[in-house]
């Protein structure tokens, strides 16, 4: 993860504005493992900064997505997720409460090769997910 100040680097060479806010987004997202969508970012954040809106923290997403610094995860729900793990992962998604955890890396290199086999694409990246039932909803049932 980064520090404030290597963000804040990024952000000013890539001529976007360095605001507490979008420090305070990457912050939120780098200090968790839940995977979080922005309205939950939102919450997290909105009692240190009452005046903004969630459309900051949208757009500040956005914009650290363009900048790689994050990624975005689309678990297939109405709502992205975000995580400051840039590191190549997978995720697995609980089918019951939507948990979202990370997964060590996977030996996916003969997968990979295989897909550009059949497809003739050259792969440029990839994104592996799972879903299953988690430990905790496991109990529940």
């Amino acid at each position: 993860m980064l520090k404030s100040v290597e963000l804040a680097k990024i952000l000013r060479s890539n001529g976007c504005k360095v605001t507490p806010q979008r420090l305070a987004v990457y912050d939120a997202l780098a200090k968790t493992k839940e995977h979080p969508t922005a309205e939950a970012v939102y919450k997290k954040i909105k009692p240190i900064y009452p005046t903004m809106s969630f459309a900051t923290v949208y757009k500040s997403v956005e914009i650290l997505n363009k900048l790689k610094v994050i990624q975005v995860l689309n678990t297939g729900e109405d709502s992205f997720r975000y995580d400051a793990d840039i590191s190549e992962h997978s995720h697995i998604q609980c089918t019951v409460c939507g948990r979202v955890d990370d997964i060590r890396p996977l030996q996916v290199a003969q997968l990979q090769e295989e897909v550009a086999n059949d497809t003739n694409y050259e792969i440029e990246s990839k994104q592996l997910y799972f879903y299953g039932i988690c430990p905790h909803c496991q109990k529940k049932h």
